[in-house]
């Protein structure tokens, strides 16, 4: 065997084992995965995918100069997404009308696509909500790709909201996802991609040293970049918001050290002097990343929001439905 075709036999051991390492607790899967921009699937790691595979034909406008194969944890954080950037839709089976397009955490160094991704789907679809959840390009310094992922998501969706039953559809973000989440609930670019609605959990809104979380700035903007001050403002989104912000649900907790409570109140402050419909639950511990990885989920760690997730899932849910109205 030659050198060529060790190197590729080795590759391909080192992704079964990963594939192999990595497993949600939970047997549901995608019905449709849909690939932004790549016309194949070949080199795909990630064990969470669908039968059926779709492709949007977006066509790549900017790079974000990221190579090789996906990486994914055993707790479903994947990096080093690029060109495969994708978007897991799952139908429920009672659908409502009802869709979130989800954005998991990671500091856009990563996606969660377990505790923020496929477990707010079954939470989702449990109660009649469509979901499409977001595997967006990795910033890399990069900082509108994220956002633009998450638009063509929306235009995808929106393409094809009609024959899915689909007359609302609204944007849930964790952490740096909330951050994502938030761009794209103040900085949509045409009325197909503004969300009807905004869920932040726990998240990133401001660049402001001290407040921000410093991982998420910096791999978003750069270190470089940083200190330009109408790039730290332009993504500081409590500067962004205007009476055209979705309706937007808020939770988070006190005690969160990794991404402090400052960033959703600001937030909040500014949703309520723009006259935007805002509700906002703060918890008094549980620190960040609790997600959805609740007792049907978690393996051996704690939930640290189990003293108050039936509350947290009780607001939401009758916060969904009154959106609906």
């Amino acid at each position: 065997m030659n050198i060529s075709k060790i190197l590729f036999a080795t590759a391909a051991s080192i992704i079964a084992a990963v594939a192999a390492y990595s497993q949600p607790r939970t047997e549901l899967k995608p019905d449709e995965t849909v690939l932004l921009y790549a016309d194949s699937f070949d080199g795909n790691t990630d064990n969470v995918y669908a039968d059926k595979i779709s492709y949007a034909g977006f066509q790549i406008k900017e790079k974000n100069d990221l190579t090789g194969p996906e990486k994914i944890t055993k707790h479903g954080g994947i990096s080093n997404i690029s060109d495969l950037a994708r978007i897991d839709i799952y139908f429920p089976e009672s659908p409502n009308g009802q869709m979130v397009v989800v954005c998991p955490g990671g500091g856009y160094a990563n996606v969660s696509s377990y505790n923020e991704g496929v477990y707010v789907a079954q939470w989702m679809t449990d109660r009649g909500i469509t979901v499409a959840v977001v595997k967006y390009r990795l910033p890399n310094g990069h900082c509108e790709i994220p956002h633009t992922d998450v638009e063509n998501a929306f235009r995808y969706c929106r393409r094809h909201a009609c024959d899915w039953g689909i007359d609302q559809i609204g944007i849930m973000g964790f952490s740096a996802g909330g951050h994502l989440a938030a761009t794209a609930s103040t900085m949509w670019t045409e009325e197909q991609t503004r969300p009807d609605f905004s869920i932040l959990i726990y998240p990133v809104i401001t660049m402001e040293p001290g407040i921000t979380h410093k991982g998420t700035r910096i791999n978003l903007i750069t270190e470089k970049a940083m200190w330009q001050e109408h790039v730290s403002e332009k993504y500081s989104l409590e500067n962004q918001v205007t009476r055209f912000t979705p309706p937007t649900f808020l939770a988070l907790c006190s005690d969160d050290f990794v991404v402090p409570a400052e960033n959703s109140l600001r937030y909040y402050n500014k949703l309520i002097d723009n006259d935007v419909p805002a509700e906002m639950h703060i918890y008094p511990s549980g620190g960040h990343g609790w997600g959805f990885k609740s007792a049907k989920f978690r393996q051996t760690s704690q939930d640290p929001l189990e003293y108050a997730r039936e509350e947290f899932e009780t607001s939401l849910a009758r916060w969904l439905k009154n959106i609906r109205k």
